[in-house]
C-alpha cells in the first residue's frame, strides 16, 4: 500500500527542493540564506545544490515546476516573496499535480492496481469520483443502518421490496446510482437489507431517481414505500410537495413530466395498476433526510 502523499515526499520534494536551492544558489544567495529561506540544515542545502539528490526526471523537467522554481528563487532573493508565500505557491502546484495530473499519474505508476478503476486518476482530489463514491457508499450505509431500525418501517415495504438509493451529482444511469442488492425486504415483520449498498444494483428506483432529475429535480436519494393513505395524508400535511402518476403510464416518463411541471416536488406516488402494486417515492438531496422522513411519519405508527 502506497499513498500518493509518499509520493510528494520521497519525490516531488526533494526534486522541488534541489532544484530550488540550486537556483538561488546561482543567484547569489549564501547556504545559511538558503538553509533559512527552506527551513533546511545547511548540509542539506550543500546536497540539494550539488545535486548530491536524486531528482525524478518528469518532475524535474515539468514546465509548471520549472516555472515555480524559477519564480520562487527569484521573489526570495529579490525579497518580493516571503517564505510562507512560497510555501503557499508550492501548496498550490502540488494540490493541482495531485488532481488527475502528473503527480497521481506517478502514483498509479507505483500501484499499478488503481488501474482497475477508471476514476483513480483522481483518488487525492477531495471531490474526485473515487472519493465521491467512497462517501456515497459511506453515508449510504450510515442512512440503512438507521432505516433498518425504525420501529414500524417494514409493513411499509412493497411486495417488490423497497430501495434506498443515493446516486453521484453527476448521475447519468443506474451505475451511477448506489443502492441494495437483492433490495429491502419485509421478512416475518422485520425490515432485512440483504447485502450492503453498490453502484449499479438498483434498476426500479435508481430509475425513478434518474427521472426525476431529468425533470429537473435536484435530490440525489429516492425511497420506495408501499402506498398507504394515511402516510400520503400526513406527508401532505407537513408540507412535503406531492404528485400523483398514472398507474397506466411508463413510469419514468410520467416522474419526469410530473418534476418538469413541478420541480420542487418531493413525493410522487400511483395507486395500482394492471401488474402495478402501488407505490410512494420519497426524494431529498442525502439518503440520512429521506430516513428522517421516515423516522418522523412512519415510526411507531
Amino acid at each position: 500500500m502506497r499513498f500518493i502523499e509518499e509520493i510528494v515526499v520521497d519525490a516531488f520534494l526533494p526534486t522541488y527542493r534541489s532544484m530550488l536551492a540550486e537556483r538561488m544558489r546561482d543567484l547569489g544567495l549564501t547556504q545559511t540564506e538558503v538553509a533559512d529561506h527552506l527551513s533546511i540544515s545547511q548540509s542539506a542545502v550543500s546536497k540539494y545544490a550539488h545535486g548530491e539528490i536524486d531528482r525524478h526526471p518528469a518532475i524535474e523537467q515539468d514546465e509548471r515546476v520549472i516555472a515555480l522554481v524559477e519564480r520562487t528563487a527569484s521573489g526570495l532573493a529579490e525579497g518580493t516573496l516571503s517564505s510562507v508565500q512560497s510555501l503557499i505557491e508550492a501548496e498550490v502546484l502540488i494540490r493541482e499535480l495531485e488532481r488527475g495530473d502528473l503527480l497521481s499519474e506517478l502514483h498509479q505508476e507505483a500501484v499499478p492496481e488503481l488501474a482497475e478503476h477508471a476514476d483513480a486518476i483522481s483518488i487525492h482530489d477531495p471531490e474526485g469520483r473515487l472519493r465521491e463514491r467512497e462517501r456515497i457508499l459511506t453515508a449510504l450505509r450510515t442512512a440503512l443502518d438507521r432505516l433498518e431500525r425504525i420501529a414500524g418501517f417494514s409493513r411499509f415495504i412493497p411486495q417488490v421490496g423497497s430501495n434506498l438509493v443515493y446516486a453521484r451529482e453527476d448521475a447519468r444511469d443506474i451505475d451511477d446510482v448506489a443502492g441494495v442488492p437483492g433490495r429491502i425486504l419485509d421478512i416475518t415483520g422485520r425490515a432485512t437489507i440483504p447485502a450492503q449498498p453498490e453502484f449499479g444494483v438498483s434498476e426500479h428506483v435508481a430509475s425513478v431517481l434518474l427521472a426525476a432529475r431529468e425533470g429537473g429535480s435536484t435530490h440525489r436519494s429516492a425511497l420506495n414505500l408501499a402506498f398507504d393513505p394515511e402516510l400520503l395524508y400526513e406527508l401532505e400535511v407537513s408540507g412535503i410537495r406531492t404528485v400523483e402518476l398514472e398507474p397506466s403510464r411508463d413510469l419514468r416518463d410520467g416522474v419526469e413530466g410530473a418534476l418538469l411541471t413541478t420541480p420542487d416536488v418531493s413525493v410522487v406516488y400511483h395507486q395500482e395498476g394492471p401488474g402495478i402494486e402501488a407505490n410512494i417515492y420519497l426524494f431529498a438531496e442525502h439518503p440520512e433526510a429521506v430516513v428522517d422522513i421516515v423516522r418522523a411519519h412512519i415510526s411507531d405508527r
